[in-house]
């Protein structure tokens, strides 16, 4: 049975993970400022992307969230073995603190959702982004795409 193979010679070998950065969500505070992450002056910076200079920062974060994803990706057993794909959207907010926050997936399964959501918990701290020199909070959107191969 194809399923069965799938399990015995691995998930790397047979699975391909698709992702996307595209458009950031905006938010309000509490005084109601539109903080997009277009907006923010100094954007959040993945670590590692300090020696980045400043204005290719976004494409080194996303390009280290990529990474993160592949790196941590695990295609739940049970999704697999029912042959579940689609695409989860996935909203979260690095806070000022700089840990992710508000971890929120949308998908057509929950297995799947709940995966997307473990990959986004585990990402490092991030420096927040700031306005005006003040950390804010920095809303980001991302879908993860489970497809069996």
């Amino acid at each position: 049975m194809k399923h069965d193979a799938l399990s015995m010679l691995g998930f790397k070998d047979f699975l391909f993970v698709f992702f996307f950065m595209f458009g950031f969500l905006a938010f309000s505070q509490e005084k109601n400022e539109d903080n997009s992450f277009e907006k923010i002056e100094d954007v959040p910076v993945y670590p590692g992307c300090y020696p980045v200079k400043k204005d290719e920062r976004r494409e080194c974060f996303r390009v280290q969230i990529q990474k993160h994803i592949a790196r941590n990706f695990r295609y739940p057993e049970i999704a697999q073995k029912k042959g579940i794909q689609g695409r989860v959207f996935v909203q979260f907010i690095v806070n000022v603190d700089g840990k992710v926050d508000s971890i929120r997936a949308r998908g057509p399964n929950v297995l799947l959702e709940k995966e997307a959501a473990r990959i986004i918990s585990l990402l490092p701290r991030i420096n927040p982004g700031r306005i005006d020199g003040k950390p804010v909070p920095a809303p980001f959107s991302i879908p993860i795409i489970f497809k069996l191969q």
